[in-house]
């Protein structure tokens, strides 16, 4: 596998862009405004004709351990051995994303696929019905990692990027064949309940009415105190832990807009009625630990050879509490991974990871995704 970097900033890339027909997959990472200038889209195609063009607005961007915004981070891969394969829809195509993720998948050859990366719009798209449909239709043993697009604190558009194509509500799948292809993942938050559990007594998907039979924005508001004139970007700092009935597993769920009308939230991903969600919050230490430990728990899960590329996928939340201290989280990822691994990534609206407990892909907020890839 071989990697080649850059990062446009500042109206110029730090290394230039010099044509190579062997790359197969790009990865690009870049502030909204920056996402929509076709003209880094034409360089882009031209330095790489051969390429699947990948990636997304974000939240911030990130290369090796450092944090980027107002950039457009590219990451260029030549791989050896594996086979690349890319395909994308729109959700305003569809009226339910599972409904795209089937058609997704069914347009994917299974023939040695071994692992799928998602990207997808942050703001239109419905992240949990996304990763059930993913869930439900990919073949047995093969996952799915990535990450919903951001537009920084704004929480107003997102745009995806699959070669010619740049627009909102876009989702892409880049299925990776090949058995000398080696992937590991792994995903932590680092967040911690308190206060009384609740219970969701209304919702519609992932838009939520009620808790306790209460409306559930007044509730949330009498919590927030002061911060509340800050909805929804405030509502980063305290997410919510959701606990599926029969589950004993959390997922941590973050608000992405505020409905004062009807005192309603809506999330990244669904809010059942019946589930059990309870106030969470952080600080730096846990935070870290967190990052630590999701590193950790993507080594352990590759097998036999050293990671070549780390895909880090974080979500805007963690930035606005670790503020200054934010790249210490790279910073300790880095100092666990091979010295000759490349780091890329980007700041969220969601993380797209396999829960290992109980064997299936999930919708994450607030959580550090690590996905490691090799060739063998």
């Amino acid at each position: 596998m071989y990697v080649f970097q850059t990062i446009y900033q500042n109206n110029h890339w730090d290394k230039p862009l010099l044509q190579n027909a062997a790359i197969n997959l790009v990865l690009v990472f870049g502030s909204p405004e920056l996402m929509l200038d076709n003209k880094l889209n034409g360089e882009l195609a031209s330095a790489f004709p051969n390429a699947q063009i990948v990636g997304c607005s974000t939240s911030g961007e990130i290369q090796d351990d450092c944090l980027y915004d107002n950039s457009v981070c590219v990451t260029a891969i030549d791989f050896e051995h594996t086979q690349v394969q890319v395909v994308s829809s729109s959700i305003n195509q569809f009226e339910h994303c599972a409904e795209l993720a089937k058609q997704l998948i069914d347009q994917l050859s299974f023939d040695g696929l071994k692992h799928v990366f998602v990207i997808s719009d942050g703001h239109l798209v419905n992240g949990s019905e996304l990763v059930d449909g993913l869930q439900q239709h990919l073949p047995k043993g093969v996952m799915a990692t990535g990450g919903l697009a951001g537009d920084g604190e704004r929480f107003s558009q997102t745009t995806v990027w699959h070669n010619q194509q740049i627009e909102s509500g876009l989702i892409v799948l880049v299925g990776l064949y090949g058995e000398r292809l080696s992937v590991g993942f792994g995903s932590l938050g680092g967040w911690r309940p308190f206060g009384p559990k609740r219970v969701i007594t209304q919702s519609t998907d992932n838009v939520l009415f009620e808790l306790d039979g209460r409306p559930a924005l007044d509730l949330y508001k009498e919590f927030l105190g002061e911060f509340s004139a800050g909805l929804p970007a405030s509502a980063l700092l305290y997410p919510l832990a959701l606990q599926l009935n029969g589950e004993q597993e959390t997922v941590v769920r973050t608000i992405l807009s505020i409905d004062e009308l009807q005192k309603s939230m809506l999330f990244a991903g669904n809010m059942p009625t019946g589930a059990t969600c309870q106030l969470m919050h952080s600080n730096y230490e846990d935070l870290l630990d967190g990052a630590q430990l999701a590193a950790e728990d993507a080594v352990s899960s590759f097998g036999g050879t050293q990671p070549e590329l780390a895909i880090l996928i974080s979500c805007v939340g963690r930035r606005l509490v670790l503020q200054q201290r934010v790249e210490e989280e790279l910073e300790i990822i880095k100092q666990g991974l091979p010295s000759q691994c490349t780091i890329s990534g980007f700041y969220s609206y969601g993380e797209i990871s396999p829960i290992k407990s109980i064997g299936r892909c999930g919708l994450h907020n607030q959580t550090m995704a690590v996905t490691l890839f090799s060739e063998t």
